[in-house]
């Protein structure tokens, strides 16, 4: 699917840009993942019109790091920002899962005027408030995670992200192709996007998405606390976990088509 290449230093982005009339949406994948967990919801946003851009983060999926590169917070927002400008997209709605969703959070909370809308899927509040539990994990995130060996890290990831047998399987095969070193990189990027500010409040339309079943971190408890400070529905997909186009494709196209058809109409 992804048939684009924008080069960054000496490493590649890889992408897919489907034309359409309607507003434009951009929707970023998890750590670990790639673009392929976005499929049914892509197709079913290009049928309805829209310009639709998926792309695989550095060191994800088609895409490379330069050599001797890290991946890092500032590198991938830095990575959407220039994708962002190589597609001359304007003010599109931002959709993204997990460190998709902080990546984009990230870049509203920085650059408000380049986006329409946001859309977070089964990722936690960036500026959210932290208890000190939820600071204690997120401290001992990556430690944790490296002590895992490199050969049961995908089955340990993808059993704690997914809960059907078919979004298990998927979600292992894609974690599988990552090293481990670079996975932990991209956990701690994640982790890094975290920076509460009580008083901020979304500055574009906003919409909220996850698993009924999602145990990962806090979002099961920072995403709705998000929903009543700013207001906001919270789609809740029931029989799904943390990669919830996975578990739930269906369920979740259509929760992000009803959001995106009322900010677009």
């Amino acid at each position: 699917m992804l048939n684009m290449v924008m080069r960054r230093g000496g490493g590649e982005l890889r992408y897919a840009d489907l034309a359409g009339s309607r507003c434009p949406v951009v929707l970023t994948h998890g750590a670990g993942m790639d673009h392929r967990m976005f499929e049914a919801q892509a197709r079913a946003l290009h049928e309805a019109g829209h310009r639709v851009v998926v792309w695989d983060q550095a060191g994800h999926g088609g895409s490379s790091l330069a050599p001797g590169e890290r991946f890092t917070s500032a590198s991938t927002l830095d990575d959407l920002l220039a994708l962002l400008d190589h597609l001359e997209l304007d003010r599109p709605v931002l959709v993204g899962h997990s460190l998709g969703g902080n990546l984009s959070q990230a870049l509203v909370r920085r650059h408000p005027s380049r986006v329409s809308g946001l859309i977070a899927v089964d990722s936690t509040w960036n500026s959210g408030p932290l208890t000190a539990l939820d600071r204690w994990l997120l401290k001992l995130a990556a430690p944790s995670l490296a002590l895992i060996p490199a050969s049961r890290l995908p089955g340990v990831m993808a059993r704690a992200s997914a809960v059907t047998p078919e979004g298990v399987a998927e979600a292992e095969a894609t974690f599988a192709r990552m090293p481990k070193h670079v996975f932990l990189d991209v956990w701690r990027a994640t982790v890094s996007f975290v920076d509460p500010d009580p008083g901020y409040r979304t500055p574009v339309p906003l919409g909220l998405v996850r698993g009924a079943r999602d145990r990962t971190g806090n979002i099961a408890s920072a995403m709705p606390r998000w929903a009543r400070a700013e207001g906001v529905t919270e789609h809740v997909i029931p029989g799904a976990g943390h990669v919830v186009t996975l578990d739930a494709p269906e369920a979740t196209t259509k929760a992000l088509m009803e959001i995106i058809s009322i900010w677009s109409s």
